[in-house]
């Protein structure tokens, strides 16, 4: 226990080396950090919401509009393939989780059924992928009424799809916008929580994150005989975004329901100029599918209107004048050079599967997180002070081995959260200083095992091997305990809880490297420079 290779002494004193070296970028300033040679650490750990101040929000995912939308598209659906196949219906509509229709003729009634079973497809993915569940309920009934009824598990299913993918379109909208360590993480069934160190004004981003940014290219319906207000089947009334009629109120268009072209095929999309007569618009590009579809729509509609829809209202309706082939365009509109910037970046991320719901909003200032930093590192140093003076009063000569342990113990801690890139909370100083006390707990053990050793008559090479050999396996069933419970709040915690979590079990790492490790080749040292008749201990 007491024999220590020369390779080992050098990886001690190197991992201590880089904890002070992947610690000191956190005692300059961020804007100073450039000053520091290329060839040294730039890692600094990143404060939480509750130290540098900004902005938390709490979202609610509006599941009934995914279910809706799912059930407007299968009415869609319906409509077409009865319309392919010549059967005549009444009555197509949506009631519940459920879509009806009624077929006029009974002779057609088999076929109808069997083309709308059609519809329904096997689940995939997840936890009902591969288990044979479909998302459909295809069934007869009186008075030759079929009903397609959505499953509990499509429902699940669709519901946990729309959350997933509402997190990570609401990543993206933040990363654009070029925030710090955002924390944006779920929380229970239908709710977001999103955390925005140092946004203090965060009216821009709850714009950027509201939006739906759902972009759609339609056609608008130019069919003659249409009377005003009239709506026909497979039409939609939308309101303008910008333009305002005789009476003040905004335009509205006859839009196909179909959708032509849809944002999700967008590739890239830029606010610029306009270089003919200087107005912010927003240019876009397809991939290879949006853009072999934008060119056959607009191949086939020259000499019509083409609606560009974004969240149900109609940015503007350009005649088709020319086949567009190159899978690029241009939305235009009176956009000011911010709102086409927020456009362009709502499109890069992609549209929300649903709209989100702001139920919760709290704005932490500077001042209280200066405070909070003040006063945690207040606690620190009066329980690193209070250690370090028990440990040596306690001890004597082995204490301040202990102590000099506790300080590398903090300095690896503070590296590993470099490293990390970790986000320091509130919770998390206080981790740190309950890992100040932690720490020494090994000290104290080994300690008591070489004074009990030494009592019993024992050389004291022979305590101190006998010491740290009985006080291993006590150390290493605490620390795992400890780690066990650690894990469980990482696993069932969110947010500061799980940051208190990792800053623990940094903590109970490092201190087993230092207390086994360090503070036995400080004291073997010792042992073998003094070579004492007695410890001092």
């Amino acid at each position: 226990m007491l024999y220590f290779p020369k390779w080992k002494i050098y990886l001690i004193w190197a991992v201590c080396v880089l904890g002070i070296l992947f610690t000191l970028p956190n005692f300059f300033p961020s804007a100073d950090l450039e000053r520091v040679p290329k060839w040294l650490p730039h890692q600094q750990v990143n404060l939480g919401l509750d130290l540098r101040g900004g902005s938390h929000l709490l979202l609610q995912v509006d599941l009934g509009a995914v279910l809706h939308e799912r059930l407007d598209d299968l009415v869609e659906s319906v409509r077409k393939d009865l319309q392919k196949d010549r059967i005549g219906y009444v009555g197509l509509g949506i009631a519940n989780h459920s879509v009806k229709v009624k077929i006029r003729e009974p002779n057609q009634f088999q076929t109808a059924l069997s083309t709308l079973q059609g519809l329904s497809t096997p689940l995939t993915g997840g936890f009902f992928g591969g288990s044979g569940q479909r998302d459909l309920l295809v069934a007869g009934g009186p008075d030759n009424t079929i009903t397609m009824t959505l499953t509990d598990q499509a429902i699940e299913q669709k519901a946990q799809s729309a959350l997933q993918q509402s997190i990570e379109i609401v990543r993206r909208r933040v990363d654009e916008t070029g925030v710090n360590e955002p924390e944006i993480q779920r929380e229970g069934d239908d709710r977001i929580v999103v955390e925005l160190p140092g946004i203090h004004d965060p009216d821009r981003v709850k714009r950027l994150i509201g939006k739906t940014a759902k972009l759609t290219f339609q056609m608008v319906d130019l069919s003659p005989g249409l009377q005003p207000g009239q709506v026909p089947p497979g039409d939609e009334l939308l309101p303008s975004s910008d333009e305002k009629g005789a009476d003040g109120k905004p335009v509205q268009y006859l839009v196909r329901r179909r959708v032509e072209v849809s944002g999700d095929n967008l590739k890239d999309a830029q606010a610029e100029f306009d270089s003919r007569n200087g107005q912010a618009i927003v240019n876009f590009r397809f991939d290879s599918i949006g853009a072999k579809r934008f060119g056959d729509v607009t191949r086939e509609n020259v000499g019509k209107p083409f609606a560009i829809v974004l969240d149900s209202k109609v940015i503007s309706a350009p005649v088709i004048r020319e086949p567009i082939l190159g899978g690029s365009g241009q939305i235009s509109g009176n956009f000011t050079p911010q709102s086409a910037n927020d456009l362009a970046v709502l499109l890069r991320a992609g549209a929300l599967p649903a709209p989100l719901k702001i139920i919760e909003e709290r704005t932490v200032g500077p001042d209280l997180g200066a405070d909070s930093i003040h006063s945690g590192l207040e606690a620190c140093i009066v329980g690193f002070v209070l250690v370090v003076a028990y440990m040596f009063l306690a001890y004597g000569f082995f204490g301040a081995f202990a102590n000099i342990a506790l300080i590398f113990n903090l300095f690896l801690v503070m590296a590993a959260l470099s490293v990390l890139q970790a986000t320091l909370t509130l919770p998390g100083i206080a981790g740190i200083l309950l890992t100040i006390g932690m720490a020494v707990d090994a000290n104290v053990l080994i300690n008591e095992r070489i004074r009990e050793e030494s009592k019993l008559g024992k050389s004291p090479l022979a305590a101190m091997d006998a010491g740290f050999a009985r006080a291993f396996g006590t150390i290493l069933d605490a620390n795992l305990t400890t780690l066990i419970k650690m894990g469980i709040l990482y696993a069932f915690g969110s947010g500061t809880v799980k940051g208190f979590a990792v800053t623990i079990s940094i903590g109970i790492i490092t201190s087993m490297f230092t207390a086994i490790l360090l503070t036995r080749m400080l004291m073997v040292f010792w042992l073998r420079r003094r070579r004492p008749a007695a410890l001092p201990i």
